[in-house]
């Protein structure tokens, strides 16, 4: 078997295989669970770890994370342009495997070993100064998250375009086989974060660091294993060269052939007609039409032997499908901006409430509380999978009920409203929490469910967006747009808190976001979250309007 083309050679002849659809699924989808509970596993709890074991101040710790969370946003980029020049989806998911082992093995070691990490603090060093890391422990400790970066960077990227290849688009089964994988592929995501905060958090704080860091490393490695068990059912999409050479080679000999108008100057590159994939005829669109330029071919282009300048019909339009999707990934930073709010100010609220578990003394970890939001994304995906969207589809006559930008659509109303109910419910929890009383945790419940209906339609939307409208040979880098936008988003948020502690603490006033939130006005920042979110909406369904889908 070739595997990097996916083909099966017997009897001198040299097949197509066909791809296998569901049946390689299981091995695909677990791997990723185990690999996503491998990594949320070892991070989740990541900070404290800093905090107690190496004694770093939070500064110092959210600085690391922070620099750290950036860099492994930005390596499927890296990977995806890897993956989809030269080496192909599974042998980079292969590498990004054994480096995020590799990661883990080394952030376990210095759990194990006393001398990869400070002494503990002493009772006298409590109140005090506690004796700091060394250089060489904290070149240990970075050379493990480095690992991990760049293993993320090799699995992110290529797990879900690898996973589409395993369906055949041309076949109605096929499609609904790829539709539905996206669900599922992010109910899976969710279990695992479940399992993460949850189960490995509780060894991680109650048992010992050591073996709440070896159970992700051994799932890791049990990850492995089963991607190379499943390997006799994989499809293989041998990787077409740089895929950025064509774009330029579009760009280039469309500027320089921008005045070319008269018909008797030129002739048309042949075939005039080209096929995809599919066996489907491809003709240049009106869209971008300056781009198509590139196609003409000048009279004496061959006799200066200036191959190289012919553009394919395929290569414009691939370039046209990649100005299109622009204006959406833009779109969908302004929306990552609440998701974040979420991971950040609901701790600090849920500091500020009664932790109790109803009608028990348990202590709800404040962390904890987006266990519900991903709860809402598993409970809803299963039975929309299962149950709904049969129904749905009978209603609108359309494959997956709704478009991809209706899904998206959705999400960013969710994103509205999330904002506007978080800065409601603030409101009553400050006031409330200033006259003595502490309100239970729960009632950030309904801002959670919110935002797991936000990631439900927009996360999963965005998903499948990005992986279906970019050409098939770059749906690695396609795929890997959502972590770039994650990462601009991040990025935007610190810069955005700045902006605003600064603006309104300025002539002595009390700042909307105060180190204590009684004190402060985080509900008028949730307010302006909505009202960017509102705009970017607005935006949003222009873009929208004018889209024409493409790959479908």
């Amino acid at each position: 078997m070739d595997e990097e083309n996916g083909t099966m050679s017997w009897d001198s002849t040299t097949k197509q295989r066909k791809p296998l659809g569901w049946k390689a699924m299981p091995y695909i989808l677990a791997n990723e669970t185990l690999e996503r509970l491998a990594s949320f596993g070892i991070m989740a709890n990541f900070m404290v770890y800093m905090v107690k074991e190496y004694h770093m101040d939070q500064v110092q710790a959210a600085t690391l994370i922070n620099t750290w969370y950036a860099l492994t946003n930005f390596a499927p980029i890296i990977g995806a342009f890897i993956s989809d020049s030269y080496t192909g989806k599974f042998r980079t998911i292969v590498s990004g495997s054994i480096s995020e082992l590799l990661g883990m093995f080394v952030l376990t070691l210095t759990s194990l070993i006393p001398n990869l990490r400070p002494p503990p603090c002493t009772s006298d060093q409590i109140t005090g100064e506690c004796i700091g890391y060394s250089d060489l422990q904290l070149y240990v400790l970075l050379s493990g998250l480095f690992l991990l970066s760049v293993g993320t960077g090799g699995t992110c990227s290529c797990v879900v375009p690898f996973g589409l290849d395993q369906f055949d688009d041309s076949t109605e089964e096929g499609r609904e086989g790829s539709r539905s994988f996206f669900s599922w592929y992010y109910i899976t995501h969710t279990i695992a974060q479940l399992a993460s905060m949850t189960l490995v958090l509780y060894v991680q704080n109650n048992i010992s660091w050591a073996i709440g860091f070896a159970i992700p490393t051994v799932l890791n490695l049990v990850a492995l294993v089963l991607l190379f068990v499943g390997i006799r059912f994989y499809v293989f999409v041998k990787p077409e060269g740089s895929v950025f050479s064509g774009i330029f080679k579009v760009l280039v000999d469309a500027y320089k052939k921008r005045n070319v108008q008269s018909s008797s100057e030129i002739d048309y590159h042949r075939p005039l007609l080209e096929t995809n994939a599919k066996s489907n005829k491809l003709v240049l669109t009106d869209q971008f039409r300056f781009l198509n330029k590139a196609v003409i071919v000048l009279n004496n282009d061959e006799a200066r032997n200036e191959e190289w300048r012919i553009c394919t019909v395929g290569q414009i339009e691939d370039i046209k499908s990649i100005i299109s999707i622009i204006p959406i990934f833009a779109s969908s930073i302004i929306g990552f901006l609440a998701m974040n709010q979420q991971q950040t100010f609901t701790v600090s609220q849920a500091l500020k409430m009664d932790l109790r578990f109803p009608g028990t003394s348990y202590l709800i970890p404040p962390a904890s509380i987006i266990v519900i939001s991903h709860l809402t994304i598993g409970i809803w995906l299963s039975l929309y999978e299962t149950f709904l969207v049969r129904h749905i589809e009978n209603i609108t006559k359309q494959e997956g009920g709704i478009s991809l930008l209706q899904k998206v659509g959705i999400g960013n109303v969710f994103c509205i409203t999330t904002m506007f109910i978080s800065g409601i419910l603030e409101q009553k929890r400050r006031d409330l929490s200033l006259s003595g009383t502490n309100i239970s945790i729960f009632w950030l419940a309904p801002q959670q469910i919110l935002m797991g209906f936000y990631q439900v339609f927009t996360i999963v939307g965005l998903t499948e967006f990005f992986n279906k409208q970019v050409p098939i040979n770059m749906r690695s880098i396609g795929n890997s747009l959502l972590y770039l936008g994650m990462s601009l988003a991040s990025y935007l948020s610190s810069a955005m808190v700045k902006i605003v502690h600064g603006v309104t603490g300025r002539g002595g006033r009390h700042s909307w976001l105060t180190d204590d939130i009684d004190t402060g006005k985080l509900d008028y920042f949730y307010y302006f979250i909505a009202a960017l979110s509102t705009l970017n909406l607005v935006s949003f369904l222009w873009c929208a309007r004018r889209y024409r889908y493409r790959n479908m």
